[in-house]
Order: C-alpha cells, then sequence, then structure tokens
C-alpha cells in the first residue's frame, strides 16, 4: 500500500511489560506526509467521536467521514474500530502519565515546594480526566468487558504505582510510611476515584472541582509528611 509500510500482527496474546503496552503509539512507518496525515485524522476523528457517542454507537463510516478519507483508507491503518480504540486509549493513558507521575522526582518534594507540587500535580490529573469526561468513563466501562482495554488500564496503574512506590521510599522514612507499596497503591486509587467522581461517571459529584482539589492535597501530604 502507497505511502506507508505496515506489518500486522497475530492478536494471539503474548507477555509484555506494562511499559512496552504503554508506547506512545504504534503508527506505521510512513514514507508520505499526506499518509500521516490521514492517519492522524482518523485516530482524532474517533476520539471525537468515542468520546460524543461512546464505543457501540460509532461506526468505522462515521469515523472515516468525519477524518474526510474514505472507508477504504480507515482499514489501510487499522483493522477495525476496536484497534483505533485501542490506540486512543493508549495515548491517553501515556498522555496521562506524562502529564502527571513521570516527572515527579524527590527534588520536586524538598521543603516548602512539597505542597506545590502535590497541588499542581492534582490539577494536571483532574485535568486531563476532565477535559474529555465521555471518553475517560467510556475508557472505564470498556476496561469491564474487554480484556484489552482491561489490559492498558492495568499497566497504567502498575507503572503510575511503582513510579509512586519509588518516589514515597525516596522522600519518606520507613517509620512515617512503612509499607510505601500499599500507600502508593492507596494514594494512586483516592486521586483516580476523585478524578472520575468529578467526571460524574457515577452522577454529580458533592463536592467542586476546587474543594476536591485542596482535600485531596491536603491528604496526601499529611500521609507522606505528617510533621
Amino acid at each position: 500500500m502507497a505511502g506507508r509500510t505496515k506489518t500486522r500482527s497475530a492478536r494471539a496474546p503474548t507477555p509484555q511489560s506494562s511499559e512496552s503496552l504503554l508506547r506512545a503509539s504504534k503508527e506505521p512507518d510512513f514514507r508520505q506526509e499526506r499518509s500521516r496525515r490521514s492517519y492522524v485524522a482518523l485516530i482524532d476523528a474517533a476520539t471525537e467521536l468515542f468520546a460524543q457517542n461512546g464505543y457501540d454507537a460509532v461506526g468505522t463510516p462515521e469515523i472515516a467521514q468525519r477524518a474526510g478519507v474514505s472507508v477504504g483508507t480507515f482499514y489501510r491503518y487499522f483493522d477495525d474500530k476496536h484497534e483505533v480504540y485501542l490506540e486512543i486509549s493508549r495515548r491517553m493513558m501515556v498522555g496521562a502519565y506524562a502529564q502527571t507521575i513521570e516527572g515527579l522526582t524527590p527534588a520536586r518534594f524538598a521543603g516548602l515546594a512539597r505542597k506545590e507540587t502535590i497541588s499542581e500535580t492534582i490539577a494536571l490529573l483532574f485535568e486531563h480526566v476532565l477535559s474529555r469526561p465521555q471518553l475517560s468513563r467510556s475508557f472505564m466501562e470498556m476496561s469491564l468487558r474487554d480484556p484489552q482495554v482491561a489490559e492498558l488500564r492495568r499497566a497504567f496503574e502498575d507503572v503510575s504505582v511503582r513510579r509512586l512506590t519509588a518516589l514515597i521510599s525516596a522522600i519518606t522514612p520507613r517509620d512515617v510510611v512503612p509499607d510505601p507499596e500499599a500507600t502508593a497503591w492507596v494514594l494512586y486509587g483516592s486521586a483516580m476515584q476523585c478524578a472520575y467522581g468529578l467526571a460524574e461517571h457515577v452522577g454529580p459529584p458533592p463536592v467542586g472541582a476546587d474543594r476536591a482539589k485542596k482535600a485531596l492535597a491536603d491528604f496526601i501530604e499529611r500521609a507522606l509528611f505528617p510533621t
């Protein structure tokens, strides 16, 4: 096929690390800029449609039409709508990790900077989820019924908790936090649950975003720096 090289692989499951599952992109190797633009347009169109209508209500003709390309062009790059949904989900997870957790280092928690660092990270997490609340809700729903989406969700949690565990181990003494891994998992779960709650995954939240951000930041700071 002109414009790019794509080697399709069998769908048989193979063991993969969480990091490999969350690679930023699985784009084909494009030979022409026009082909790359068509691929990106399909990703963008599918993202908008899934965000607006959910997974089940979207078909490949609608994605192609929104992208301004033919259905045949869609099938040059994706086997079906499930494959493009997985790519969107993967990108969403990679974006969330890069914006919120990847940049957290012990140096950022020195002295008075720790409160600001915690607050900024929470704000970025909330912004990421709330920027496309319907898409994040769709992802959560699909993770309960689609094994491949569930695998992506587990990979994101695994990478995030391991990074937070290493961070807590480096910045908090063991007499304060005896079990960094369990603490990381609880803090991660608390932050994600707050974000999804504000996105109204289960109905209108009882508090607003500003109150939730402050309460969560205070909770995390007290857990890691009780003195």
